[in-house]
């Protein structure tokens, strides 16, 4: 007779235990997606700079709140981005949620397929209103704007040379070599 295998999936309340409990150590590098408790790829020296630089980037305007590679919660998951732009009169007595957030960035090295097939869907169908994954390897960076429960209606593609502005700040025009930083060695 065989024997049917379930996974179990946490909520988010549960999970957070698990954490305060000692469960999940406070260092390790993961994160809950759709209740399932998922590890999360290492940092390279790249990423960890490209989000160095968008964190300066959008800490420099008095009008929003920076959370870089904190939880953002989601209904029934709890990821970390890179960094998200918070409105700067979110209550400080709870985790940011979309209703706060202004747009998440994800800098994908090794997780490009990850961030596009699992967090854009999740970021869209929870209402995050803008998403950006700068892809490091391609050198370019998609503006996922207009979320519905299917996911991003509008991607767009920035690459080298090109300027790119946040939808809650138009007049905030970013170089994308600004993001991206030097451009990869050829050869």
């Amino acid at each position: 007779m065989a024997v049917e295998m379930r996974q179990r999936t946490f909520t988010v309340e549960e999970y957070e235990q698990l954490g305060r409990v000692g469960i999940i150590g406070e260092d390790e590098r993961v994160e809950l997606i759709e209740g399932q408790i998922v590890e999360m790829n290492p940092i390279g020296n790249d990423h960890i700079w490209r989000v160095n630089e968008l964190n300066l980037i959008f800490a420099r305007r008095g009008d929003v709140m920076v959370s870089v590679q904190n939880p953002l919660r989601l209904q029934r998951s709890e990821p970390e981005p890179d960094l998200v732009v918070l409105r700067a009169d979110v209550p400080r007595d709870r985790p940011p949620t979309p209703e706060d957030t202004l747009l998440v960035v994800e800098v994908a090295d090794s997780s490009l397929g990850y961030d596009r097939g699992t967090k854009a869907p999740l970021y869209a169908r929870a209402g995050v209103p803008e998403l950006w994954i700068v892809d490091l390897g391609g050198e370019r960076i998609e503006a996922h704007q207009d979320p519905s429960p299917a996911g991003y209606r509008t991607v767009r593609l920035f690459v080298r040379g090109e300027r790119l502005a946040p939808l809650f700040a138009p007049d905030l025009s970013i170089e994308i070599d600004a993001i991206l930083g030097p451009p990869a060695a050829s050869g």
